[in-house]
């Protein structure tokens, strides 16, 4: 050997040192591996435009007392029904043994930041249960045998708190996520 590649004899290794490069070096590895892996799986929420696009913010008061508005969130239909004080009564007094999908009126309804219910407002979704198409109701002049929606599709007949009650129609129409932003404004969301 010669003396240019040789080691001189009494050297010495710093343990301390070596290990701190390790560990450091380890924890910089998992920190990035960290951070690909939360872009990876961040990339497959919803786009900021796709999440607005999926609630809306309705201001009930503009609902005449008897109507309804229709509309479209995500490109799936929704019912705001403002009830009249007897379409409340006739969803009140329902014999729920009668009913093939039997949930109280007060079951389908939201309550506001204090924990009341508005049983004048009415939120469900507007496709049938069925097969999906979108029952007609009082606006369009046909109610059903029932006061609330009729599928002209294939004859299913919703109430006035949009419970199924004749047809083939297997459930209620769905009363969608929603939520009180004030006394007259929801925020429907998908």
């Amino acid at each position: 050997m010669t003396t240019e590649t040789a080691k001189p004899l009494d050297e010495t290794v710093d343990d301390d040192r070596r290990n701190f490069i390790h560990i450091a070096t380890g924890a910089f590895a998992a920190g990035g591996g960290a951070l690909f892996a939360w872009a990876l799986v961040d990339q497959w929420n919803p786009a900021a435009d796709t999440r607005a696009a999926s609630s809306l913010d309705v201001d009930v008061s503009k609902v005449p007392l008897g109507g309804e508005i229709r509309i479209l969130i995500g490109g799936k239909p929704f019912f705001v029904r403002h009830r009249t004080a007897a379409e409340i009564s006739a969803a009140e007094s329902v014999n729920m043994a009668l009913l093939p999908d039997p949930e109280t009126d007060a079951e389908r309804l939201r309550p506001k930041a204090d924990g009341t219910l508005v049983p004048s407002i009415l939120v469900t979704s507007g496709a049938c249960t069925h097969l999906g198409c979108v029952p007609v109701g009082p606006a369009q002049g046909n109610t059903g045998d029932f006061g609330g929606w009729y599928c002209p599709c294939h004859g299913s007949h919703y109430d006035t708190s949009g419970r199924i009650r004749k047809g083939p129609a297997p459930s209620n129409l769905p009363v969608p996520n929603y939520r009180w932003v004030s006394d007259s404004v929801i925020n429907i969301s998908l």
